[in-house]
């Protein structure tokens, strides 16, 4: 069963998706008969990366609303989180451009360690205040679940992988995607949002019926 899920480095619906999604598949024992693969998603492309703002600070800017209504916004997120046992910082997360990391996630994948870096990322940037953007951190991240780090360098030095964010992203917009994360079962059923462990249990057992 193949499992596509779009999705952004600095999601963090994303990473409560694949959360839940991960305790379905664990849930039915799926583990070994499931191929992930994560698609480029850019919530905000134009966004310039600034370690001196956190994510709530950048919300408040963008959508014009008070600090005061951002930190709402950011304590229900938390707050969804820690029911899926994540532990989100949002005080210090770094806002950060994620077209690099999804350039990066692409090499990852040519090397069999994509499902990793991806989780790598997710924990760096919303729970341990790391810049995603920044190539020192990358290359820390890629080496620690076993990617070459000179290599991640020149990647990140070059428009490597350009093209598969792009056609990522083009595909997205092929199919409908309106927002992240959005996961499609076998190129056949899609489900939208960090749905629950159960939606997902659902799905994942439809498809294995009618497979």
């Amino acid at each position: 069963m193949k499992v596509e899920i779009w999705s952004d480095v600095m999601c963090p619906f994303c990473y409560i998706g694949k959360r839940r999604f991960e305790k379905a598949v664990n849930s039915l024992g799926l583990g070994e008969e499931i191929e992930v693969i994560y698609r480029s998603f850019l919530l905000d492309p134009e966004l310039e990366t600034d370690p001196s703002k956190n994510v709530t600070q950048h919300l408040a800017a963008k959508k014009g609303i008070s600090m005061q209504e951002a930190q709402k916004m950011t304590d229900y997120v938390i707050g969804m989180a820690t029911e899926e046992g994540l532990n989100y910082d949002m005080d210090n997360a770094v806002v950060a451009n994620s077209r690099n990391a999804h350039r990066l996630l692409h090499y990852a994948k040519s090397k069999g360690k994509q499902v990793e870096f991806k989780e790598a990322l997710l924990l760096a940037y919303f729970e341990k205040g790391k810049n995603i953007d920044d190539l020192a951190t990358l290359k820390e991240l890629a080496s620690n679940v076993g990617l070459d780090a000179n290599e991640v360098g020149q990647v990140y030095s070059s428009p490597a992988y350009t093209e598969d964010v792009i056609k990522d992203i083009q595909r997205a917009q092929q199919i409908g995607v309106q927002g992240v994360p959005f996961f499609v079962i076998n190129e056949k059923f899609a489900l939208s949002g960090a749905q629950s462990t159960d939606t997902f249990k659902q799905a994942l057992q439809k498809v294995q019926t009618e497979s």
